[in-house]
Formats: C-alpha cells, sequence, structure tokens
C-alpha cells in the first residue's frame, strides 16, 4: 500500500488534458469524483495503480479497468487479450517476456497473495538487468502496469492465487522468451528458496544470453 515518500498521481474523471500536466510535473494532486491512483516505480514506465474500493455491507465493488481512465496514466497500448492463472503456494512463474512484437502487461490478484517481480532488460536503459518487487494480493488490490521492455515472474505466498492479467499481444508459443528465475547477474531476493517450475521455465537461459 502507498506510503512514505511514495508519489501518487490522481485522475479524477474529468479534465484528462490537465492530467498530462499534472503527470509531467510529478506532483500529487487530489479532485472530487472517482479517484484512481498510480505511482511511478523504480523502474520507468512500470507504475503501480491503486484502484478506489467501495465497500458496504453487501461486499465490495471497483473498476479494475477503463480505457481512458488508464491512457490518461499513459497507457496507451490496446489490451486484446486477457488471460488467469491458478497456481498453488511456492509455484514461480517466470521470467517470461515476449518478442516480435514486445508485449505489455496490466496484472492483478484476484485472490490469494503474491511476490511479484519485474525486469529492465531493455539494453539501452540505465536500469537494465535491475529488478523490483511487489506484493499483490486480492486484500490490496493493487495492479501493475508492465510496458515492453521487461521480463516478468511472480511466486505464490498463500496457499493459492489467481492471477489475471491483460497483455496487449495474443499469444504464441514460439515468441515467448525467458529468462531463469535465479539468474546471479540480477540477483532477485525471491521469499521462496525452492520453487516450484515448469520444466520449462527451469531450462530458461540466464539475462547475459540476451
Amino acid at each position: 500500500m502507498p506510503g512514505g515518500n511514495e508519489q501518487w498521481f490522481y485522475w479524477a474523471g474529468k479534465d484528462l488534458s490537465r492530467l498530462d500536466d499534472l503527470l509531467l510535473s510529478v506532483f500529487p494532486a487530489f479532485f472530487t469524483g472517482e479517484i484512481l491512483k498510480a505511482r511511478q516505480t523504480e523502474l520507468e514506465g512500470v507504475l503501480l495503480i491503486e484502484p478506489t474500493v467501495h465497500l458496504d455491507s453487501r461486499g465490495r465493488f471497483f473498476e479494475s479497468y477503463e480505457k481512458e481512465k488508464y491512457r490518461a496514466l499513459g497507457i496507451q497500448e490496446e489490451f486484446i487479450q486477457d488471460n488467469q492463472s491458478l497456481s498453488n503456494k511456492n509455484v514461480l512463474r517466470g521470467l517470461h517476456y515476449r518478442v516480435d512484437p514486445e508485449q505489455a502487461k496490466l496484472i492483478r490478484v484476484v485472490k490469494g497473495e503474491v511476490f511479484d517481480v519485474v525486469v529492465d532488460i531493455r539494453k539501452s536503459s540505465a536500469t537494465f538487468g535491475k529488478w523490483q518487487g511487489f506484493i499483490l494480493s486480492d486484500a490490496n488490490y493493487l495492479q501493475l502496469y508492465i510496458p515492453a521492455g521487461f521480463a516478468h515472474g511472480f511466486c505464490v505466498l498463500s496457499d493459492t492465487a489467481e492471477f489475471l492479467y491483460k497483455v496487449s499481444e495474443y499469444y504464441s508459443a514460439e515468441k515467448e522468451k525467458g529468462i531463469i528465475w535465479n539468474d546471479p547477474d540480477i540477483g532477485i531476493d525471491w521469499p521462496i528458496s525452492d520453487p516450484v517450475l515448469s520444466e520449462k521455465d527451469k531450462d530458461n537461459p540466464r539475462l547475459r544470453s540476451l
């Protein structure tokens, strides 16, 4: 959840042109109305998003995606496919990325909790090979926007986890690529040491092979 010195942006669903100026100024501003909050992470372009959740005696409701609001945050991709996975505790999926063309993702956890990791694999980037981790769960409602140029993976912390992700390109087995989860050149501090992996992910190459 947001705290400390984290920088959050707010969208109220009204003046999009004004929002562009607010984002560029990197200054949080409050409007009235439905609020969508997003924070720039340590990896340029990757956004941590917190929707407004409405709770009452019946349960809860929130908008998990609304095209114009997300575009106002700089998310311009057209998401053309939704994928959902169910994974057991200690399962680790990743690190995955797509090529020709690359793929952007908007991800969230529907049920359970995961440790989610993004790795910058843009060779021209000042943060090439750097990673950042996030706790995503059905309790914190956080979403993560991952643009093209990043590898992604997660491990399951709860008994099970249902993971939902919107993608900007259709699935293609021959264009799906991977990096080994414990690559020492990246040095991810995973919260588990003996993950359950697919046979494919066990054989992923190291970052230096890019």
